[in-house]
């Protein structure tokens, strides 16, 4: 049996011992994001082996052994990611009142031209906030026709593929455009006044991935999570926080942000919600995320249909129901955790230095 054949059948197993890699490279990190994937091919690579198994019965044993720990450990990582697994967010069946809120969250990929797609999602299902990403001048403009039903709104064009543009339906007050860890690389952060008069904190985020082309490390992505995660934890604020993360749920670093932040996920027990990308079935993984506080329960939630870009929309109503938050079982990161994080963040601002 020839040293390739071996090496591919070896392959999904050795992806999954590198991932457990404390480094921040984007090499490593990104291997974080293909677990379904890699999941697959180790389940491949079982069959194959059993069809055609090397002479010497120790590779056989060792690929087996392999492959099906890391088959298991997959599986282990991506199962609260399915329907077999118990929801962390709570449904509600109430009718829409003045305590519900939607929104509707989409990288519209700066080059794509299909404006009126996105359009006719928002028309079809008129959420209470739009949230565009990479959206330059070209889509501010595009988007035009919708600032009628939208006049609140925070514009942030910009060329690099980091433009920014939130619309509401509902006032938006103490709104703040921050430049959190990278000096090009906006974020959003309001307080939105819903139809009761009540109101809630929201951070619109899409900081940069881990890869060749963007970041060599995880570490500016890591450090505006987990910065946005100790401000919420810190005010005790009732949040959402939504965009391209840039990162899947099941990764060290969104559940870590989680755990500081408090914040809950209506995706657990409900599906993965996989947005990105929209061009290739099997390399499809969630970048796009809303997490929410204890104070709300979810309606809705579901990925939207192609509108041209390399990414999904996702949308989701809530209803807030503060008198019920404690109804929620909520993470919180221990005091190990908490010296991780301001680690992360140091590491991760001096690094954009």
């Amino acid at each position: 049996m020839s040293f390739l054949y071996v090496l591919i059948l070896v392959l999904p197993a050795l992806a999954t011992a590198l991932a457990f890699l404390p480094s921040s490279h984007w090499s490593i990190r990104s291997l974080d994001f293909p677990r379904v994937q890699i999941a697959v091919l180790c389940l491949a690579s079982l069959i194959v082996t059993a069809l055609n198994p090397p002479t010497q019965v120790w590779t056989v044993l060792f690929l087996v052994t392999a492959n099906l720990i890391a088959l298991i450990y997959q599986l282990y990582k991506i199962f609260p990611y399915t329907r077999l697994a118990k929801t962390e967010v709570l449904s509600s069946q109430v009718p829409d009142d003045e305590r519900t809120v939607s929104l509707l969250s989409s990288n519209v990929l700066t080059p794509n031209r299909r404006s009126d797609a996105l359009i006719t999602l928002v028309r079809q299902y008129k959420p209470d906030l739009l949230l565009t990403l990479e959206s330059d001048t070209w889509w501010q403009h595009a988007l035009a026709s919708l600032e009628h039903d939208y006049p609140y709104r925070v514009a942030i064009p910009l060329d690099n593929l980091y433009g920014m543009h939130l619309y509401s339906r509902l006032p938006l007050e103490d709104t703040e455009v921050l430049y959190r860890v990278e000096e090009d690389i906006p974020s959003i952060r309001s307080q939105v006044v819903l139809r009761s008069g009540e109101k809630i904190r929201i951070y619109c985020l899409h900081p940069t991935p881990p890869s060749p082309t963007e970041s060599e490390t995880s570490k500016p992505r890591d450090a505006e999570l987990l910065l946005v995660g100790k401000q919420i934890r810190e005010l005790d604020e009732t949040a959402l926080v939504f965009g391209d993360l840039n990162d899947v749920a099941w990764s060290h670093s969104t559940r870590l942000f989680k755990k500081v932040s408090e914040l809950l996920d209506a995706r657990i027990g409900r599906g993965m919600f996989n947005t990105f990308h929209a061009h290739y079935r099997f390399l499809r993984w969630p970048l796009d995320h809303i997490f929410q506080s204890a104070e709300f329960q979810i309606k809705h939630m579901a990925k939207l249909p192609d509108i041209g870009s390399d990414h999904f929309p996702i949308y989701a109503k809530f209803q807030y129901c503060p008198a019920q938050e404690d109804l929620h079982e909520v993470e919180t990161a221990d005091t190990e955790e908490m010296a991780q994080a301001d680690e992360k963040i140091a590491e991760g601002r001096q690094e954009a230095q």
